[in-house]
């Protein structure tokens, strides 16, 4: 199955670099190009595609409204969003990841790590393996919008069994399902299963909203450096 990537960023010199680099692989190929966020989401519905590279800063509609928009459209519920960033605006990072983007890469992230991250993507996963990523992600939930957490996401948790609610703690450290097993003594099927009921219980899009969820809802509290 190809991958359908389109690339929304306001830089055309960016996106002839990105399209060359994703059209050289055999399992994906890009279907379009955005300058800002309001043509990337028309875009994105023309040309049905599977993961949006989406930039933050952009004329006109930013790549955080175009994220939102895109994730609140039941009918692109297959859509995956990936912010591009110069980690200059993690602020930013954070709210996409609230307005159900899957994830975010640096620029200046090597190719293979940008052509990784399309795959993840495309397959459902979030990109917040990296240690540094998820103390940035840890670090701005923590500030958040002046709230200890968010009483509705909290009762919420509720509905999750002990297990679940342990898988959730190691997903929102950035832990893979293989990691999971290996910590919790299971196999990463049942990881996966548990995962999948606590995104059905919790009305997540994917990992990366669960991992917010874990913060917003008090269940995981970020380390204080």
């Amino acid at each position: 199955m190809t991958i359908r990537v389109l690339l929304a960023d306001d830089q055309a010199l960016l996106r002839s670099a990105f399209r060359v680099l994703v059209d050289s692989e055999p399992d994906m190929e890009v279907v379009g190009e955005a300058s800002d966020g309001a043509e990337a989401v028309r875009l994105t519905r023309q040309e049905r595609a599977d993961v949006v590279l989406m930039d933050i800063r952009m004329p006109g509609t930013d790549g955080l409204a175009a994220t939102r928009m895109i994730s609140e459209d039941p009918t692109l519920a297959h859509v995956r969003v990936v912010i591009l960033t110069t980690f200059e605006v993690d602020d930013y990072v954070v709210q996409s990841l609230r307005a159900g983007a899957s994830g975010f890469l640096g620029k200046g992230s090597e190719p293979e790590e940008l052509l990784s991250a399309i795959r993840v993507a495309a397959g459902g996963e979030a990109l917040l393996s990296p240690a540094a990523t998820k103390g940035l992600i840890a670090r701005f939930l923590a500030q958040g919008d002046g709230d200890d957490n968010d009483p509705v996401r909290s009762e919420r948790l509720a509905a999750l069994t002990v297990r679940e609610r342990e898988v959730l703690v190691q997903v929102a450290g950035g832990h893979s399902n293989d990691e999971i097993a290996e910590r919790l003594e299971v196999s990463p099927l049942t990881v996966k299963t548990h995962v999948n009921r606590a995104m059905s219980k919790l009305g997540a899009r994917d990992r990366a909203q669960l991992v917010v969820i874990a913060y917003e809802s008090g269940l995981v509290r970020p380390r204080v450096e």
